[in-house]
């Protein structure tokens, strides 16, 4: 492999001397609190599994239990990958260093789409879970969300886990009442969720063929995508050799947990099959109980989605930090991304996050989630790549926690995670693939004539050593 980093241990420091460090303050339980509220499980539930219902009906919860199984062979991807090069650089970090400095670049570039995209599409959907308490229009509501998101952002990492993880018990409570509703009213037994049925556009019911199931696993992925959280979280964890790998596959389990079970519920306690491809969930929730649980569980929707958005700033403003860090921009760019706040956060990089997030509320929904789906697919499918270099030279002698069955476990995700790259609409391919066609020629023109003082993946010196 050409124009790879050298070894971890002897990673390039810029030459304007030592990379600013962020502050160890967050063991596992703060870390997997923070990894959970970016998964968010209530708001995922709420905002995001309503669109598979709509697309697959009851086919819903088998994609989705299709996709968590898929995300435990990434979830060792990122467990071997974030111990083994614990930076706040995520992806980009591993793969830079693993499977060539181009490669690295390219995740970047899509792991930013998806960080930067995700958070408004959370965040639209505040609007109709305040609705049993006041009517406001979704796109300016999410804007408001991000930006109160980015405020708290800029908080210190240790108080922002104790916030986001009140407001995680809250998201998990209304996940449960769903769950416990859907069963107790249930209208079909477990066939139900292999009968693939969906109401079709002229009211009639249609088969969900397997084609279809394929083509929302890039959503399914996006369903449980959060706990890569833990990887951008590496430089602020203690012991990260330890904690990354736990914090990951943790969040993974519970999350598929949380969002599965009341999938399954709500597919089986749906009333009919047009009230399911419908997807309004609050108001089925109200319909098995009564006014005063729909709006508690509503509300404690809108607490998780600001939850969600906090969380996610955090982590996407980390990702831009350390990218200025081992020098992607101008200097003058690079100097201001890489400013650390009063509280240790890079508040630069966050505003930078935060108010262009504001602004995405106000594109269309379905291109943010198409090509979100895309975009975590190849990011994915790439990360999978430099799972299979991860055990070649001086990285196979490096401390890090090891997945089982490698090499066969990347090998098998690299070709799932292509076929279904094939399988997505040919709109959402271009813009993805147009926005990485730009970041090549930027790569080309800028980043690799500057080799020597640009694209240096860093990694903190307690890590190094």
């Amino acid at each position: 492999m050409t124009d790879t980093l050298r070894p971890v241990e002897n990673a390039p420091v810029p030459a304007s001397g030592s990379p600013q460090k962020l502050k160890r303050s967050i063991g596992v339980v703060g870390g997997t609190l923070l990894t959970l509220s970016c998964v968010t499980p209530a708001s995922t539930l709420f905002v995001v599994v309503p669109d598979l219902f709509g697309s697959l009906g009851t086919a819903t919860a088998l994609t989705i239990a299709i996709g968590s199984v898929l995300c435990i062979a990434v979830a060792f991807c990122y467990s071997e990958l974030g111990t083994l090069i614990p930076s706040a650089g995520g992806e980009y970090a591993m793969v830079s260093t693993l499977a060539g400095r181009l490669a690295g670049w390219l995740v970047f570039v899509l792991s930013l789409l998806v960080v930067m995209i995700v958070p408004p599409v959370i965040a639209m959907g505040t609007a109709d879970y305040l609705a049993p308490v006041v009517h406001l229009d979704p796109a300016m509501t999410g804007a408001g969300v991000m930006l109160l998101a980015t405020l708290a952002g800029l908080l210190d990492l240790r108080a922002n886990a104790w916030i986001t993880g009140v407001f995680l018990v809250l998201e998990v409570v209304a996940a449960g009442v769903v769950a416990v509703l859907g069963f107790a009213h249930g209208e079909r037994g477990a066939g139900s969720l292999v009968s693939m049925q969906v109401t079709g556009a002229g009211g009639h019911t249609d088969h969900v063929t397997a084609m279809m199931v394929v083509s929302g696993l890039a959503i399914a992925l996006f369903v449980t995508q959060g706990f890569s959280t833990a990887v951008y979280l590496s430089e602020e964890l203690e012991n990260p050799r330890r904690t990354v790998a736990r914090t990951v596959l943790a969040t993974l389990a519970i999350s598929s947990v949380v969002i599965l079970v009341p999938v399954v519920a709500i597919t089986m306690g749906a009333p009919d099959l047009k009230a399911l491809t419908g997807g309004d969930l609050s108001s089925m929730v109200t319909a098995w109980s009564n006014t005063a649980v729909g709006t508690f569980v509503s509300l404690c929707v809108a607490l998780a989605i600001i939850n969600a958005g906090i969380v996610m700033v955090i982590q996407n403003s980390r990702v831009l930090f350390a990218s200025a860090r081992d020098k992607a921009w101008p200097e003058p760019v690079n100097n201001a991304l890489a400013k650390l706040g009063r509280f240790g956060s890079p508040w630069v990089a966050t505003l930078v996050v935060g108010v262009p997030g504001a602004l995405l509320c106000f594109v269309n929904l379905d291109t943010l989630y198409g090509v979100t789906g895309v975009s975590v697919t190849g990011m994915y499918l790439l990360v999978a790549v430099a799972a299979l270099l991860a055990r070649r030279g001086a990285h196979a002698h490096t401390p890090a926690w090891r997945m089982p069955l490698w090499p066969a476990m990347p090998v098998l995700l690299i070709a799932v995670l292509g076929y279904i790259l094939t399988q997505q609409e040919a709109t959402y391919l271009l813009w993805t693939g147009g926005i990485t066609a730009a970041a090549t020629l930027y790569w080309a023109l800028y980043l690799r004539p500057r080799r020597a003082t640009r694209w240096l993946v860093s990694l903190p010196e307690d890590a190094r050593a």
